[in-house]
């Protein structure tokens, strides 16, 4: 699975907006790797940003 995939998956599943860190612990990537992620599918409109630094599925 890549890592898109798996950090949307840990978005769906949580049910609520999470933080970077939070999507990291949650999915067992590296943050570094799940901020990657989060901006490429923000940028895809898979994910929004309801308040500052959280993100949850559109």
């Amino acid at each position: 699975m890549d890592t898109e995939k798996k950090v949307l998956d840990t978005f769906v599943r949580s049910g609520r907006p999470l933080s970077a860190k939070e999507a990291s612990e949650l999915s067992g990537l590296e943050k570094k790797e799940v901020d990657k992620a989060i901006k490429k599918l923000k940028d895809s409109g898979q994910l929004e940003s309801p308040q500052r630094c959280y993100y949850q599925v559109k």
